[in-house]
């Protein structure tokens, strides 16, 4: 069994509270014997927004980065952190992975952004698989995994056994407000997560805030496309999946003839 944990932690009110956030989700998810955690969209330094006025800091992204990869190097565990990085004098949404020794392994960008997002961010244009202790696993960022499951059979293809999907959704005035994950009342994204899942013979890990009155909330779908584990709506904490990384075949996208 391979233990993932997802960070379901509450939105931070400063970029400086989710870093101290998010180290302590690392070493709380090291004391559970995970092996890896991860973290929302672009948590560290805060999802932007059309009102926000926040400047891009190089220098506070480097040394967040450093931070979290000292409480990943003190306690063992692999971390991929929703971030943004700096691309052309803009910020571009990006998941950080960093392995058990600290090190910066590399960064996955947000290949495909919202439209609503054109003017907030730059989208980045390559995608790549990550190996940490011998486990194989890609990345695909909120938008990019619910409508476009090329972005996931990538991954895939290339022998990855998990898809991680960090992501951000907030309530909306007037949204359905789901009390049991997969409502049939609630939207598509749920829904997706279980077919990014199910149409590539992978897990799907997908994580979000801890929002109450979200659409959305972190889960674990296995590979055949039922639910493994999700965390309760708006509460607090680190939702923990025991992975049988050997049900992971990769059968299904390995078939498909067309796409990534």
């Amino acid at each position: 069994m391979f233990r993932v944990a997802l960070a379901n932690v509450r939105p931070a009110s400063t970029p400086e509270e989710s870093v101290a956030i998010a180290r302590d989700a690392v070493l709380r998810a090291a004391r559970e014997r995970a092996a890896i955690v991860c973290f929302p969209e672009c948590y560290v330094p805060g999802y932007r927004t059309a009102q926000s006025k926040t400047p891009i800091d190089a220098a506070f992204l480097d040394r967040a980065w450093s931070l979290i990869a000292d409480a990943a190097d003190s306690s063992g565990i692999a971390v991929i952190l929703g971030t943004e990085r700096i691309v052309d004098g803009k910020p571009c949404p990006t998941a950080l992975v960093i392995d058990p020794n600290g090190t910066l392994v590399g960064f996955q960008d947000k290949v495909q952004l919202d439209p609503s997002e054109d003017d907030m961010y730059v989208c980045g244009s390559e995608r790549r698989v990550f190996d940490v202790g011998g486990v194989m696993f890609g990345v695909a960022i909120c938008h990019e995994g619910f409508r476009y499951p090329e972005t996931v059979r990538f991954a895939a293809k290339r022998g990855a056994k998990i898809v991680f999907h960090p992501h951000v959704n907030w309530p909306e005035p007037g949204a359905f407000c789901p009390a049991t994950f997969g409502d049939s009342r609630n939207t598509f994204h749920e829904k997706a997560m279980l077919c990014r899942a199910a149409e590539n013979t992978i897990y799907f890990a997908s994580v979000n805030c801890a929002y109450e009155g979200s659409g959305t909330t972190s889960a674990v779908a296995r590979p055949d496309g039922t639910v493994l584990a999700w965390q309760p709506y708006g509460e607090e904490g680190l939702l923990l999946a025991d992975l049988d990384l050997s049900a992971a075949t990769g059968l299904l996208a390995m078939r498909c003839r067309s796409g990534a």
